[in-house]
């Protein structure tokens, strides 16, 4: 907690007063021109790996960056929710899915027996993932467990924009061309990001 407390009192000292008319005018209200998805590890920081600024990025994190489909319901909806405040309220230009390597909860899926039994929520909601798991299980052999993971978590990317598009108001504002989605796949020990292209159906650096 004391390292916390440090941080706030540094924030305050220093680093507010470098954007001190930025955040003046963030009183105003906010506009950011991308929804980013990504995962909730703590080794992702969506601003530091973007160069973003406060304001420019609306950041939805969960475990493994995922999107449940569109439907209806009257349950508690976070993901879901804030897709729609986003896309609707705000008017998002982007919206990335942003997956990374040495991802937990894709792991998780490829090795159930790495959870606990204990995390019930957990294993509900890596359930998204199934469909992805069932497919790279099934292509890609046990003896290549590095590249299991590199195609469970770009599989993931692909499967989550998927998702996106069963949302009725995505579907429109990208036909419209008022929307566009990305999905990508960033490398932790590197620092490279590989950008989902759809011809080609690969991740490839820009």
């Amino acid at each position: 907690m004391q390292k916390l407390l440090e941080g706030i009192e540094k924030f305050r000292k220093e680093d507010f007063k470098a954007y001190r008319e930025l955040f003046k005018d963030l009183k105003k209200g906010q506009a950011p021109h991308t929804l980013f998805i990504s995962c909730s590890d703590s080794r992702i920081d969506s601003h530091l790996i973007t160069e973003t600024l406060p304001g420019e990025l609306f950041v939805i994190r969960n475990i493994a960056n995922m999107v449940p489909p569109f439907r209806e319901t009257t349950e508690y909806v976070a993901t879901r929710s804030a897709i729609e405040y986003a896309v609707i309220e705000l008017g998002v230009e982007n919206i990335i899915v942003c997956g990374h390597s040495h991802c937990g909860g894709c792991a998780a899926c490829l090795d159930p027996s790495k959870l606990p039994e204990e995390l019930v929520h957990t294993k509900k909601w890596l359930e998204l993932a199934h469909p992805v798991r069932d497919r790279v299980l099934k292509e890609i052999p046990e003896e290549e467990p590095e590249t299991r993971a590199r195609v469970m978590e770009q599989s993931n990317v692909v499967q989550q924009l998927k998702h996106l598009v069963t949302y009725p108001y995505i579907q429109q504002k990208v036909a419209e061309g008022k929307l566009a989605l990305g999905g990508w796949y960033y490398i932790i020990e590197t620092g490279e990001i590989f950008i989902y292209d759809k011809d080609a159906g690969e991740f490839v650096l820009p």
